[in-house]
């Protein structure tokens, strides 16, 4: 996401799970320790020990979790080769350089930067801010993130084996607006007075499609290529699901409530078996217009409840709804969100529940609209990571909500998989077959190592007309307010969840808990899952600062006996933190060439296995510039139980039980270290291995508009001046081998 910002937050009327779960945080018991046991030994129960545990009634919880396979989920596909012992490269040092730093025999190449035309007509980026509004339906947009690669074959068909050419599909979260107009943005009294500067920012949001190949060893985007488009704030998009007609989905522009313009601030992202893109809208809520003083008066008391849960208040974060004259099809005033006309359908009081979704893209189909698929739920998707299809078993889906104190999702599909459904070319149709119509869950995190999913249905699990913090009246009205459910089923509160990714190996699942700040992770809300508040000062300039909470994150992991299954373990893969940090801060034991704050994006490599790890940080970049690190993971269950010590500003302390998957030591270093004020973010690679994409975004970012002509970063570009610029670039090695290994 755009770097460490966090402005989807709404107030959470549900209760942490610690307060209606009893948490232990001195010695578990002897349940507690079977379960864990169980991670890497039994597939099944032994009898005495599951007698035990049944009588221990004291564990909070669900009685027994299904067994966990060793190995990969039964009838799941041939993982291919095992992951190898070592990394093959030297770690790269930290810095804060105005470079892309990567390991000796390792190329870095920019293939394509915000603005760089996508077909031939269109002239090529002046990066100064006078680009054509008109133009920028035909460029790169700005903040590149999470992204996918889809093969092609010689023919220009789908081939998920191709690595020398296809498709690349690439979000484009937000925009630095002080870089992409010739003086910033022209703001007068609050309302954006340039039309145009509007239109280009409108643009330069949403997706690209742009085929890319390696010619000789170099890769480069083909711009004559018929897939080439760009997805925006503009596309014509179809809502699909349980929300697909429903009341609160119609606006002016669409009286039936079946459809919407654009998407948004998408950040991470997914795809299918079927080959489909998956964007996700994370930070949408801010976007809008929506004054409080005016519209509250006109809105009944649950639709206020769920615009406090969501942020959805204040005058928008780019203003775009403020230009005037406004156009015939509203293509300014419908973000904003306020009542103002008799009915639905005069206005766009509803265009905000149209946003918050997992859209669905066909890469190969440019004629196909994209379609919202809102039974996966609405809230600040971070992304939507799939769980390997195995034939006659559900479709299974992974998420975060990308801010503090917001939960992890999971969604299951009615339908199961049918293999044939991989070669279908009516891939939408597909898509609606597996996402359309599925079951929901959020999850429970217990202090034994044991987690549990909880279904997000109305009539269950607290969620219902009656809840005492929002009256559901039905699955629709679940699926908008995902967020809301997940307070009433008591689901577990956690420090950022962003990125996941999947084993390929063992079928377990990673995620990054970014960060926490002082207050959303006080002493009091200290929990198993999210076990840490400390103190990691910064110094920048001769000046310290204290930094509490969990500044620097950390990354949980969970194993299930398969994908579709109800409860699973768990335990925290890797803490964040400085090398020489007190072993209380520094639990995974982390060094030189390998510690690092704020863990954002997750990847698995399909070729090598190794897990890729990628930085948004603020709390660490008084020592290097955020990064990329590669890790050779081992299984979860593989650490120990430890009693984190906590220490908040007044001394004050507390003790706290989790579970530390084993220190890595050398199986995790740093590969990559970006220019400066970026984030690493967006990851994705060629079938062979032998290709690694990797957007670098918006370098500079925190450059004023007074010093635009000397900004913080001039990355790409090596000259004095210039613009820096978000852009992928592809990394290959000198020898033409795998990546990392």
């Amino acid at each position: 996401m755009a770097h460490d910002t966090d402005d989807n937050l709404g107030p959470q009327d549900g209760v942490h799970f610690r307060d209606v779960l009893a948490e232990r945080v001195r010695s578990p018991s002897r349940r507690d320790l079977f379960w864990w046991g169980a991670l890497g030994a039994a597939t099944t129960l032994l009898p005495a020990c599951g007698d035990d545990a049944s009588s221990d009634d004291s564990l909070p919880g669900p009685d027994a979790p299904d067994p966990v396979p060793d190995g990969p989920t039964p009838d799941a596909p041939d993982p291919g080769p095992v992951r190898p012992a070592a990394l093959g490269f030297a770690a790269v040092a930290k810095s804060l350089a105005d470079v892309v730093t990567v390991p000796p025999g390792y190329e870095a190449q920019v293939l394509y930067a915000l603005g760089d035309p996508i077909d031939m007509a269109t002239p090529a980026y002046a990066n100064d801010g006078t680009d054509a509004a008109a133009t920028f339906d035909k460029r790169a947009g700005d903040h590149h993130d999470g992204m996918s690669f889809f093969g092609l074959d010689a023919s220009g068909a789908y081939d998920p084996s191709a690595s020398n050419r296809g498709l690349l599909c690439m979000n484009h979260e937000a925009i630095t607006p002080v870089f992409l107009h010739p003086a910033g943005p022209t703001v007068v009294d609050g309302v954006r007075t340039v039309a145009d500067e509007v239109r280009k920012e409108l643009f330069v949001h949403g997706v690209s499609i742009v085929e890319i190949a390696n010619t000789g060893g170099t890769w480069s985007v083909v711009k004559s290529s018929r897939f080439n488009r760009r997805i925006h704030t503009g596309t014509v998009m179809e809502i699909g699901g349980p929300l697909r007609g429903h009341a609160s989905m119609v606006t002016q522009y669409s009286p039936a409530g079946t459809r919407t313009r654009g998407t948004v601030n998408n950040c991470a992202n997914g795809y299918t078996p079927w080959g489909t893109y998956l964007t996700c809208e994370e930070n949408w809520a801010g976007y809008f217009r929506r004054v409080t003083t005016t519209d509250n008066p006109n809105r009944t008391a649950k639709e206020l409840t769920a615009f406090g849960r969501y942020g959805v208040a204040g005058a928008g974060r780019e203003l775009w709804s403020t230009v005037t004259p406004d156009t015939t099809d509203q293509l300014f005033g419908r973000w904003n969100t306020m009542v103002q006309g008799a009915t639905s359908a005069d206005d766009y009081r509803n265009v905000v529940n149209t946003f918050g979704w997992v859209v669905e893209i066909d890469p190969f189909a440019p004629e196909a609209a994209p379609t919202k698929r809102t039974a996966m739920g609405r809230f600040a998707h971070e992304g939507a990571w799939p769980a390997p299809a195995v034939a006659g078993k559900p479709i299974v889906f992974y998420s975060g909500d990308d801010s503090r104190g917001e939960y992890v999702y999971k969604y299951v599909s009615t339908a199961v998989w049918d293999p044939g459904d991989a070669n279908r070319t009516d891939r939408m149709a597909v898509g609606a077959k597996y996402l359309d119509d599925g079951k929901l869950y959020v999850a429970r995190f217990y202090p034994s190592g044991m987690g549990e999913w909880v279904e997000l249905a109305f009539g269950k699990n607290g969620i219902s007309a009656t809840s005492a913090n929002y009256a559901f009246t039905d699955q629709a009205d679940v699926a908008l307010h995902s967020r809301l459910a997940a307070d009433a089923a008591l689901a577990t509160k956690m420090d950022r969840p962003e990125w996941g990714a999947v084993d390929p190996l063992d079928g377990s699942v990673y995620l990054t808990m970014t960060n926490n700040t002082a207050s959303g992770r006080s002493l009091a809300s200290l929990d198993a899952a999210n076990p840490r508040h400390y103190n990691d000062p910064k110094t920048v300039g001769g000046t310290t600062t204290p930094q509490f909470g969990n500044p620097n994150g950390h990354i949980v992991r969970w194993k299930e006996a398969s994908p579709e299954a109800t409860t699973f373990m768990w335990d925290v893969f890797l803490f964040g933190a400085r090398a020489g940090s007190p072993s209380n801060v520094n639990l995974s034991n982390l060094t030189a060439d390998n510690d690092l704050s704020s863990p954002d994006g997750l990847w698995f490599s399909p070729a090598s296995k190794i897990l890729w790890i990628q930085t948004d940080d603020n709390a660490y970049t008084d020592v290097t510039n955020c990064m990329l690190l590669a890790a050779l993971p081992g299984a979860v269950g593989d650490g120990a139980t430890r009693t984190v010590v906590n220490v908040n500003t007044d001394g004050a302390t507390r003790e706290v039980l989790t579970h530390v998957g084993a220190p890595l030591g050398d199986k995790l270093r740093r590969f990559l270290v970006g220019p400066k004020g970026c984030e690493i973010t967006g990851l994705s690679e060629t079938p062979d291995g032998k290709a690694l994409f990797v957007n670098i975004q918006h370098p500079g970012e925190d450059t004023p508009v007074a010093q635009i002509a000397t900004p913080q970063s001039t990355w790409p570009a090596s000259t004095a001046g210039a613009r820096p610029r978000s852009a992928t670039i592809v990394i290959t090695r000198t020898d033409g081998g795998i990546i990392g290994v």
